[in-house]
């Protein structure tokens, strides 16, 4: 970029120390300065008192107070516009009329090398005055999220209601996945088996995506987006409300074993005491038994992401008559456990292809190996299955 290549400039210009004579600094006067990690960068006096200068780094923004022995007077590099711009937020008034430093360090915390989405929202009537935007991380306003965490009012906060099904919410719930058309043939990973019939799978956004057709485009183009949307959640999912209400299908937040927050569904209560609730992550398909400390309320933009996960039932085979494997699953004991781990075998990480035969009652396909071969095949070999005519 051109701050990469102007920075790489000015560590070429100088080495070594600042200047070590006296001089008489300026207010508003264009340095460089070196920094706590020996790189040097542009800068203007803010403010001069005694031996300690107050700068500010005008490609980075913030103000500090530096030794004179670290800073260096030059008129190189001035034409070059800062590529910091100061703005502020568009109709957004700070608690007590000025920041909180709490807030200001949660702002540091949630947006500091991170990239967001930037509204102009008004220009500034001096040109070295501050911007008024609308920020937007995640899809999520920023003075809204401030407003409902109480450091400011947003004059325009319409979208506060938006952050998630805080309060008195309509029965939210997930979009479907649109599906290609039956015939296609399209590339899949499989999250989740419940059986070897019975799998979740995603539509693959890791090919190549000219050769896709435009429902596979759009799906890798939401799954990147709701990536995104989730990453922002994980850094802010103390600031939402535990669930209160238990409704069965009721969408939410959960966390699962890694540690990290996905978006879910409740299925049902499985314990009283202490409370405990069934959860399906919608985007993979797998179940999970949690606590009520590992839900949180989902916030509603999270919502128009379709579910990536989508049930489907495998054609052309059957469990085998003559299985003689003892270990059965138990949910659907007509399988042996030993033809689930050979369909697992056979599926994960594996780039594989489906193609739909019918959709109702229920999403019925033919899944494909990597060697372009049905995958229920080994199956049969092993005398795990039998063709389904």
């Amino acid at each position: 970029t051109a701050l990469n290549k102007l920075m790489a400039e000015i560590q070429n210009t100088f080495k070594g120390l600042g200047l070590l004579i006296p001089y008489c600094w300026k207010k508003g006067e264009a340095c460089v300065v070196r920094g706590s990690d020996t790189v040097w960068y542009r800068a203007k006096i803010v403010e001069v008192s005694g031996s300690t200068l107050q700068v500010q780094y005008i490609d980075r923004g913030y103000i500090e107070s530096i030794p004179q022995c670290h800073l260096y007077p030059t008129t190189f590099y001035t034409s070059v516009p800062p590529f910091c711009i100061p703005c502020q937020l568009y109709k957004t008034l700070p608690i007590g009329n000025f920041w909180q430093q709490d807030a200001v360090d949660y702002l540091q915390e949630l947006l500091k090398n991170e990239e967001v989405e930037i509204h102009v929202e008004e220009l500034p009537d001096n040109p070295w005055g501050k911007l008024s935007i609308s920020l937007y991380f995640g899809g999520m306003s920023l003075s809204s999220f401030m407003a409902y965490q109480k450091y400011c009012v947003a004059e325009d906060g319409q979208d506060i209601q938006k952050l998630g099904v805080f309060e008195g919410d309509l029965s939210p719930s997930y979009l479907l996945q649109p599906l290609p058309f039956p015939g296609e043939t399209f590339p899949v990973t499989v999250t989740h088996l419940v059986s070897p019939k019975e799998v979740y799978i995603c539509l693959d956004s890791s090919g190549n995506l000219t050769e896709c057709s435009a429902t596979e485009r759009a799906a890798s183009h939401d799954s990147e987006s709701l990536n995104k949307a989730l990453k922002w959640c994980n850094k802010i999912v103390k600031t939402l409300p535990h669930l209160t209400d238990f409704k069965k299908e009721l969408p939410c937040l959960a966390e699962y074993v890694d540690g990290l927050w996905y978006r879910a569904k409740l299925l049902s209560i499985t314990q009283l005491v202490p409370v405990q609730i069934l959860v399906q992550f919608v985007d993979y398909g797998t179940y999970l038994v949690a606590p009520t400390s590992r839900l949180r309320h989902i916030p509603c933009h999270l919502l128009k992401y379709p579910v990536q996960a989508v049930r489907v039932l495998l054609a052309g085979f059957k469990p085998a008559s003559d299985d003689k494997n003892v270990e059965r699953i138990p949910y659907s004991p007509e399988w042996s456990l030993k033809a689930l781990w050979t369909m697992m075998d056979c599926v994960e990480g594996k780039r594989l292809s489906a193609s739909i035969l019918t959709v109702s009652p229920e999403v019925t396909i033919s899944l494909y190996g990597d060697d372009k071969n049905l995958v229920h095949l080994k199956l049969i070999e092993m005398g795990l299955a039998e063709l389904d005519e």
